[in-house]
């Protein structure tokens, strides 16, 4: 996981994600850089748009703590958005997947 984040600070940085740059990251959190994981990630990521796939991403985290303010009817409200945001947490999460070939 160190990896996807040093990538995703990268990006945020709107530094180019080199494996140097990943390595740097790795190694300036404490943690033993494996120089395979970050040439694979580095490979992966060449031809996607991460911006896109951080938009595709679901994000129902936030929900959560509403639904359980509002009682019983924000019970019925999550289910009818589960319902609702199946199918997009399944593109969502194929696309996730090419991140990783």
């Amino acid at each position: 996981m160190e990896y996807v984040y040093a990538a995703l600070m990268l990006h945020k940085l709107k530094k180019e994600i080199t494996e140097e740059n990943v390595t740097s990251i790795v190694k300036a959190s404490g943690t033993e850089v494996n120089e395979a994981k970050v040439k694979s990630l580095v490979a992966s990521l060449a031809d996607v748009n991460i911006e896109d796939a951080i938009k595709a991403a679901p994000v129902a985290v936030a929900a959560a703590p509403a639904a359980a303010a509002e009682g019983g009817e924000g019970k019925k409200a999550e289910k009818k958005d589960e319902a609702a945001t199946g199918k997009s947490e399944e593109a969502a999460m194929e696309g996730l997947s090419s991140l990783f070939g």
